[in-house]
């Protein structure tokens, strides 16, 4: 595998989902339709629903063709990155150019939001997985969970999802995000579920805030609960939140330097990955295993999530 450091791709990466993911950012960092209070990637800056080629699609695709050319391979590769992929205008050319090239699976991580348009919908459905976001059940939970762009309503936005599994013949995974004491009653999860099981999707899975999310009041959900709400979904929903952590010595070696990092100062997720070079959807998995394991903390100041060792000198 090629050591060669990219500007739009990143990994591949391990995932709970997805085995291997070659990552692609398509937008600049936290460009979104969405400010979630879990968001591991802190809150939103660019909130918007403007659809433009923020990411000029033609340096993606020679990146891609540099890395499949030098024998890279994958379990899949990914749309995610940090912020809402579909935003790019030209996001499709992208999942073609893959679909003609490679017979690794593509996958599409998307909110949800920009599945009403119909180029949207086109695009989206060449890929060979989509993974929606469904943690509301009408606009009241979607203000408290996800803060969307203020043109966003639940029922445009469900709709839009809908609209998209009649015409998309691969498979749909849900996730459903859940925060503690936010979206997790019975009658709230009775509610969230029969919205997910009128979209017929392949696999259902939970998650919850075992990252650090951007809201200090964004608590994580117990694993012995999660397992509980899982059987209210049809079919049961997986786990997918990491709740324990990797022995791999790729990982763990990681580990080791981010920490000695945070014990020698506090670091936002963004002076991290500056200085090690991660992109933030990695240096987060790392960050959500240490602070589990007692290893880091964080502490919030002014909006702002600050991580440290286990003496932090505070900001």
């Amino acid at each position: 595998m090629t050591n060669k450091r990219y500007n739009h791709l990143f990994g591949p990466v391990p995932s709970r989902r997805l085995g291997r993911s070659l990552g692609i950012d398509l937008t600049p960092f936290k460009t979104c339709s969405f400010d979630c209070i879990f968001c591991q990637l802190g809150r939103t800056t660019d909130k918007t629903v403007l659809r433009r080629e923020y990411v000029p699609v033609d340096d993606v695709i020679a990146e891609l063709d540099a890395w499949l050319a030098a024998g890279n391979t994958a379990d899949y590769i990914t749309l995610s990155g940090s912020g809402e992929p579909t935003l790019n205008s030209e996001f499709g050319r992208v999942i073609r150019f893959l679909r003609e090239s490679t017979t690794i699976p593509v996958a599409l991580l998307t909110n949800g939001t920009l599945l009403g348009d119909t180029h949207v919908q086109m695009a989206a459905a060449q890929a060979t997985m989509v993974k929606v976001s469904l943690s509301a059940w009408d606009d009241t939970s979607l203000q408290h969970v996800n803060r969307p762009h203020r043109s966003i309503k639940f029922d445009t936005l469900y709709d839009g999802i809908l609209q998209f599994r009649q015409r998309f013949a691969g498979d749909l995974w849900v996730e459903v995000f859940l925060v503690w004491g936010t979206n997790t009653s019975v009658s709230d999860i009775l509610k969230i579920a029969e919205r997910v099981q009128a979209l017929k999707p392949t696999r259902v899975q939970l998650n919850t805030a075992v990252r650090p999310p951007c809201e200090d009041y964004a608590y994580a959900v117990p694993r012995h609960r999660m397992e509980d709400l899982a059987k209210l979904f049809k079919p049961a929903a997986e786990i997918m939140a990491e709740y324990s952590s990797s022995t791999s010595a790729g990982i763990q070696s990681t580990e080791a330097d981010l920490l000695g990092m945070l014990e020698r100062r506090p670091c936002t997720l963004d002076q991290i990955c500056r200085v090690t070079g991660l992109h933030p959807n990695e240096a987060s998995k790392y960050l959500g295993k240490l602070t589990r394991t007692g290893q880091v903390q964080e502490n919030h100041k002014a909006g702002t999530v600050y991580f440290s060792g286990m003496h932090p000198t505070h900001p």
